[in-house]
């Protein structure tokens, strides 16, 4: 059968199993979109406003629904407007396969209109990515696309098509699966590592059970919580690790990092044994390297071993899957409790507790503080929403006072930080999950970076609720320029656009609160609505969050106030 590029391109997707493409057309792609046209019945398109909202959107579709996430635009200026997505999915771990229109083959590197060298600009931020200027390169091209980026680490993968090799016409033979000699992703989990992990663990006074965004990629639920019932080790979590266990589990101590639990954090550096899994000792969990854990016996359980003592030199390392070692792993452990090594945590809890929490959530004065919002819409979703949090203050907060009793609840930019994630990621995790509430919390500096994105979100109908904590800053940037810069505020102060007339612009319900009293049934409001809403929340305006890890401090040097 003899078909364009185009339709190849089309038909190697609906083979995937893709049914969603996030895009924005152009020349360069516009055969593909042509082919996409005919092809509408298989595949829905959603018209993002910018390609990076594209990407971001990708991402969100992938974190929600265990899917690889699809974006689709065009060369030159769309192909690059992809690139701060596709970085962030690299740093984040997150399937998503983009496909790039290009110039015909003979225009490449004639500087043509709308010509720019996507290969070699994606080439550090993409697992794989390839060039295609013939067309029947098309159906390989496209299954080793999604095998690659769904295997083993993910990651996205970029593949730019050269517009004669959309046009021209070829037989067309289906390609579902590949198999690549040069890339093996399923490691062999080592038994005697799996025994020897077991002995220490059992022997283990202190241990300290720490997860990361590999239990959700992995889909390790409910091996985690047989593990941790069964040992009863304290188990805390990265900021991707969120919700990979309900906050109200008796052994789960919190948030690490640089404003994560005033506990967890501290005894870190008190615990005898560290079981880490599908995390990779980031900076922000750290603290300085130098005075990390130095007691510890660090297990490192993670499917890439390029992450194996990378910036923590472990005890033992474990290469491999998940939920497969924690398969492995449970038979061997045996049943135990740290009542005593709790109780520690609690204990700091409790000092917390009175140096930050309490303050937060019951302020003296008649102002909201973000904690506030978080603690009542948590409340009132039974903490089973899907958050997703853009970056700053705010993702911090969200953080720590969202209680996830749900799995894979938590969405967010980590190693990247990308300003303006929330709002088109906020669009694929509804795509992702459709029977689920999603919730983008954004702040007014972050918000204005994909603003545009109402328009989809109003396109669509989705019912997706905004909430905007708006100090009129760039509130994570102040915090520090008071903290460590003697409160030089150099250029943070924003003099923000009515959001609310903004939002109804966009043909979206919109409302501002501004008081304490409010703010419950504006939040009410929110969640009560079938279609989209946005809620502008006026928070305090110099508001720090805290605990935190000053940057170059050890992990257990926190500051509560």
């Amino acid at each position: 059968m003899k078909i364009s590029g185009a339709s190849a391109l089309m038909r190697s997707l609906v083979n995937q199993g893709v049914d969603i493409i996030f895009g924005y057309p152009g020349g360069a792609i516009m055969p593909a979109y042509d082919a996409l046209y005919h092809n509408r019945k298989h595949i829905k398109h959603i018209l993002v406003r910018h390609e990076q909202g594209a990407a971001h959107a990708a991402e969100g579709y992938a974190r929600l629904s265990g899917k690889v996430g699809v974006c689709l635009a065009t060369s030159g200026p769309g192909a690059t407007n992809l690139v701060t997505g596709i970085a962030d999915a690299m740093m984040d771990s997150v399937p998503i396969v983009c496909i790039t229109g290009q110039v015909a083959s003979h225009l490449v590197g004639t500087d043509a209109f709308q010509e720019a060298d996507v290969i070699g600009i994606t080439t550090p931020i993409t697992k794989w990515n390839c060039q295609v200027t013939k067309p029947e390169e098309i159906p390989y091209i496209i299954a080793k696309a999604f095998y690659i980026a769904s295997s083993g680490r993910p990651g996205p993968v970029l593949i730019d098509i050269t517009k004669n090799a959309q046009t021209e016409v070829f037989d067309y033979k289906p390609v579902k699966k590949v198999s690549l000699d040069s890339y093996k992703p399923n490691k062999h989990i080592s038994l005697a590592h799996i025994k020897k992990a077991a002995k220490l663990i059992n022997s283990a006074h202190r241990p300290l059970l720490l997860v990361g965004h590999g239990i959700h990629i992995s889909h390790a639920y409910k091996e985690l919580l047989t593990f941790v019932n069964k040992t009863g080790i304290p188990i805390a979590s990265t900021l991707h690790g969120l919700s990979s266990i309900p906050a109200n589990h008796k052994s789960y101590v919190g948030l690490l990092g640089m404003h994560g639990k005033y506990g967890a954090n501290v005894l870190t550096n008190q615990a005898d044994v560290i079981i880490a899994i599908g995390m990779r000792f980031d900076d922000r969990v750290t603290g300085r390297v130098a005075d990390y854990a130095r007691q510890a016996k660090i297990i490192h359980i993670d499917i890439d071993e390029a992450e194996i003592d990378k910036i923590i030199k472990t005890t033992l390392s474990i290469v491999g899957d998940g939920r497969q070692v924690l398969e492995r792993l449970i038979p061997f452990v045996k049943k135990n409790s740290f009542d005593d090594w709790l109780s520690e945590f609690r204990r700091y809890d409790e000092i917390e507790y009175e140096k930050v929490t309490r303050k937060e959530l019951t302020p003296s004065n008649g102002s909201i503080l973000m904690a506030q919002v978080i603690d009542i819409l948590s409340n009132l979703t039974k903490g089973k929403a899907v958050v997703v949090a853009d970056v700053g203050q705010h993702q911090m907060v969200a953080a720590r006072y969202y209680n996830f009793d749900r799995e894979n609840s938590f969405i967010t930019s980590g190693g990247l930080g990308t300003m303006g994630f929330a709002l088109p990621a906020s669009i694929g995790a509804k795509f992702g999950s459709l029977g689920r509430d999603v919730i983008a919390i954004i702040g007014d500096g972050s918000f204005q970076m994909t603003i545009q994105e109402l328009a989809t979100i109003a396109q669509e109908k989705l019912a997706i609720k905004v909430i905007i904590l708006n100090n009129n800053y760039l509130g994570m940037v102040r915090q520090w320029q008071e903290l460590f810069f003697d409160k030089r505020y150099s250029f943070v102060d924003l003099q923000n656009p009515d959001f609310v007339a903004v939002a109804k612009g966009f043909h979206i319900e919109a409302e501002k609160v501004s008081h304490k009293h409010a703010l419950a049934d504006g939040l009410k409001r929110l969640l009560s609505k079938n279609g989209p809403y946005l809620l502008e929340v006026i928070v305090e305006k110099e508001e720090n969050v805290f605990p935190m890890v000053p940057s170059g401090a050890a992990c257990d040097e926190v500051v509560l106030e």
